[in-house]
């Protein structure tokens, strides 16, 4: 699957994207337990920026947000006016698996609700450019729950084995110390969602 049929696809799902709440949530419950003051966070494959936003919470100095997807960015930085004023958010279209960021750079990264998009290989991307000690926060769909058919299952990687339970969950951080997993679940009125949110830290 070439980048730009993956671009294509999520540029197609742009503009409903911020529709669904529950990756506001996700974002949310990701950056919650950091700590505060980071000098710079990763947002890999920020979407329509719902985590880059949240880590404004953090009063970090620069935050890098790269996706694939020009549509997804477009709504991301749209909304920057009202929800970054300071204009500490960097948007940037594309690839998120390498991120464009030197080795050791970072103090955080997050990756909300795309794991599933990105693969196992993404880890090892996460493991380079974090600082010793750094922070990942990341959120990924429980084996049990997420069935990709059709079309779609060919913007799923085949490297993953999507988790059943936390302590799956904190397996895939394998190469990271301190894991933590935690099932988090919303309901929104409609449905009750729920995925995995794990937090580590960089050896």
């Amino acid at each position: 699957m070439s980048d730009e049929s993956r671009a294509a696809f999520f540029d197609g799902t742009a503009e409903h994207y911020d529709d669904d709440t529950f990756h506001v949530s996700v974002a949310e419950a990701l950056v919650e337990p950091l700590p505060s003051g980071p000098e710079l966070v990763l947002d890999v494959a920020t979407g329509t920026g719902f985590a880059a936003y949240a880590a404004l919470q953090l009063r970090p100095a620069r935050v890098l947000a790269v996706d694939l997807s020009p549509a997804m960015v477009a709504r991301a930085e749209a909304k920057a006016a009202a929800q970054d004023p300071d204009g500490r958010i960097e948007w940037r279209v594309g690839p998120a698996v390498p991120m464009p960021a030197p080795d050791g750079s970072a103090d955080v990264v997050l990756c909300a609700s795309s794991l599933h998009f990105l693969g196992a290989v993404a880890f090892a991307d996460w493991l380079r450019v974090l600082k010793p000690g750094g922070r990942l926060a990341f959120s990924v769909v429980s084996g049990a729950r997420f069935k990709p058919s059709g079309p779609f299952a060919e913007f799923v990687p085949g490297d993953l084995s999507f988790p059943l339970d936390e302590a799956g969950a904190a397996a895939l951080a394998k190469d990271f110390v301190d894991v933590s997993a935690k099932t988090f679940t919303a309901d929104d009125g409609e449905r009750v969602r729920s995925v995995f949110v794990v937090h580590a830290t960089a050896p």
